[in-house]
């Protein structure tokens, strides 16, 4: 479990629950606490100097954002991610990516286009910056600016826990990322842009694949090239 300093639990004892909840979650994307790792109510409540009340509460966010997981033996612990996993979670994303992108197409009015770009510009600046959760974190809110102009709510939702899964994988190989001959980083979301702006359904699920088959490609490329390296992800 990740050391909290004397300056967090200060503002654990200000923010509560809030507050135990955005550091518990940017420790878990950014694998300060690793999956699997335990989580003990007790502990968390004397470390940030609060009850144990705000801290479930924090851990039952987390659960069902899917970031934390109890066993049947009532065991809470960071949601592991198994290697072999992969192949699934990037069939799950890529259908779930075409269809909320494909919806975005359709549905999409002047004001979600604005906020898409927005969303867009923010990543791109934080890529540049080379800040790797805030350019996680603005990656994510690019595609659910995106999902949210697709105007299906069950979609949005399912989308959003396997977008938070991802910024676990973004952040494990962020550096090969920007590095990656593949594509340009800060030019992965302008096909997907243009075709939603021309509303050009076909295209828009198109580019989305496309997108996610980089994700995939990169990562897995990443993998190859680090295997010797003790990478740990579980």
């Amino acid at each position: 479990m990740g050391v909290v300093t004397l300056e967090a639990e200060n503002s654990g004892k200000r923010h509560g629950g809030r507050y135990i909840y955005e550091e518990l979650r940017k420790q878990i994307l950014t694998l300060q606490l690793k999956p699997g790792a335990q989580l003990d109510e007790v502990s968390l409540a004397a470390q940030f100097g609060v009850s144990r009340s705000p801290v479930r509460d924090a851990l039952a966010r987390l659960i069902s954002e899917g970031l934390v997981t109890i066993l049947p033996n009532r065991t809470t612990l960071v949601t592991p991610f198994e290697i072999e996993e992969f192949p699934k979670y990037i069939a799950a994303l890529d259908l779930t990516q075409r269809a909320v992108t494909r919806l975005a197409a359709i549905n999409r009015t002047e004001q979600d286009l604005d906020r898409i770009r927005e969303a867009n510009t923010a990543y791109v600046r934080a890529l540049g910056l080379g800040n790797f959760q805030e350019m996680s974190e603005r990656n994510k809110a690019f595609h659910l600016e995106i999902a949210k102009a697709g105007r299906n709510p069950y979609l949005t939702n399912y989308y959003e826990k396997l977008l938070g899964e991802g910024q676990r994988l973004l952040h494990l190989h962020f550096d090969f990322i920007v590095s990656s001959q593949m594509t340009r980083p800060d030019e992965d979301h302008d096909k997907i842009i243009e075709a939603i702006v021309n509303r050009q359904a076909d295209e828009a699920e198109a580019a989305s694949h496309e997108h996610t088959l980089l994700f995939r490609d990169r990562f897995l490329e990443f993998m190859k090239q680090n295997l010797t390296k003790n990478i740990s992800i579980l």
